[in-house]
């Protein structure tokens, strides 16, 4: 690391120390133990610009406090078949990790309906461990399902502001057509830092992802050609990371519950979703929306689904 970046880091750390004690103790949670860690993501993130990097973290420990995210995992979806209705509509799982101890971030966006991960990385393989690769499932994309996209798209806001750099690479799988002509009109208007986070993988993807994790940590759709984001996998549920019967979800339940009864509340634990606040997207991200869109749009004529597609806004623009 340069000088420059460690002089960086330094004004953060003395930023930081000006912050009131609710902030601070946020970002405690937040960091876990590795301070510097949690900092450099959000310097990368901001290009080392210390002031943009300090107004994100300030923005996003504001966010955490006004959602209550510290606590969100003390908050039990029940009951247990409400748990697994969400898990079986929002297809995402903990699949492994690689051989360099990443943990492996299934996500099945075909099919969706729309991160207790690294800690247990970082006790697993005995060194700090703060991103992870995340392998995106295409399959069942297909035109009448992407006002999902809206949904895409206000989760990674989310996940960009409040969590950078936490990905290192996206890993895209069985991507039928209409996801390629959307990524060659989106592809030029990504930042260059993001394209290179970016791997659209021939087919499902086994050869390229066994180079850099072993076959128990491969997704279940990427284990042989055609086997798409399943809910039920053939080999039984227990290799199927979307499941709630996975052992990382069983785990991750188990812990929310764990959880639960610890924390003090004099009212009763209520059914249902949790609500998060979700800020306002940003311009680049609205002009990426609207050539989503556009393609869309453009695939709609060429196959006489028009009719279908009326009305179809992205990311509500």
């Amino acid at each position: 690391m340069s000088n420059a970046h460690q002089e960086a880091i330094k004004q953060f750390l003395s930023l930081m120390e000006t912050v009131d004690e609710r902030m601070k103790s946020t970002f405690q949670n937040m960091h876990q133990g590795y301070p510097t860690e949690a900092l450099v993501r959000f310097l990368k993130a901001r290009d080392w610009n210390v002031q943009k990097a300090h107004k994100m973290l300030i923005d996003c420990l504001q966010w955490r406090i006004q959602n209550e995210i510290d606590n969100i995992l003390a908050k039990p979806i029940i009951p247990t078949d409400l748990y697994r209705a969400v898990r079986d509509s929002q297809l995402v799982g903990l699949s492994g990790y690689s051989k360099e101890g990443l943990p492996v971030i299934a996500i099945g966006v075909g099919l969706s309906t729309y991160d207790k991960a690294s800690p247990t990385a970082t006790e697993k393989y005995g060194r700090h461990i703060s991103t992870c690769l995340k392998v995106l499932d295409m399959t069942g994309l297909k035109l009448s399902a992407l006002n999902q996209i809206k949904i895409l798209t206000t989760i990674s806001t989310i996940d960009d502001l409040n969590y950078p750099e936490k990905t290192q690479t996206y890993y895209i799988v069985n991507a039928p057509y209409i996801f390629s002509a959307c990524w060659k009109a989106v592809k030029p208007l990504l930042q260059e830092r993001t394209k290179r986070k970016i791997q659209v993988l021939q087919g499902s993807g086994k050869d390229e992802l066994l180079k850099i994790m072993d076959y128990s940590s491969l997704p279940h759709f990427c284990r042989k050609e055609g086997s798409g984001s399943t809910r039920h996998s053939s080999n039984g549920t227990a290799d199927n990371c979307f499941s709630l019967d996975h052992t990382y979800h069983q785990q991750l339940y188990t812990y929310i519950k764990h959880q639960a009864t610890h924390k003090e509340t004099n009212s009763p634990i209520k059914h249902g979703s949790v609500h998060v606040e979700f800020p306002e997207p940003d311009p680049d991200d609205t002009a990426i929306a609207l050539t989503i869109e556009s393609e869309l749009h453009k695939l709609a004529d060429q196959n006489g689904l028009c009719k279908s597609l009326n009305g179809l806004k992205v990311n509500g623009v």
